[in-house]
């Protein structure tokens, strides 16, 4: 569940390896190019947490986020 924090989108994941995390984190990234807006990503191990939030609105979260976050969703479906 994605949680507005600190004018930020922010939704934390859990994987059994960091192969797992890093493979759903290249995903992202290859999404996120075609969405042409670009995540901040934390990774430790198997933990993954990603912030969304629009550099050019004054670092606010705006549509963009809102459409980005949706499309990482459906990578977990």
């Amino acid at each position: 569940m994605w949680l507005e924090k600190d004018n930020r989108l922010v939704r934390e994941f859990r994987f059994k390896d960091f192969q797992e995390a890093f493979t759903f984190m290249t995903r992202v990234a290859f999404l996120a190019e075609k969405h042409g807006h670009h995540p901040n990503f934390h990774n430790e191990f198997s933990y993954v947490r990603i912030e969304l939030h629009t550099h050019d609105a004054g670092r606010l979260v705006t549509e963009k986020d809102r459409q980005l976050a949706d499309a990482i969703d459906g990578l977990l479906q």
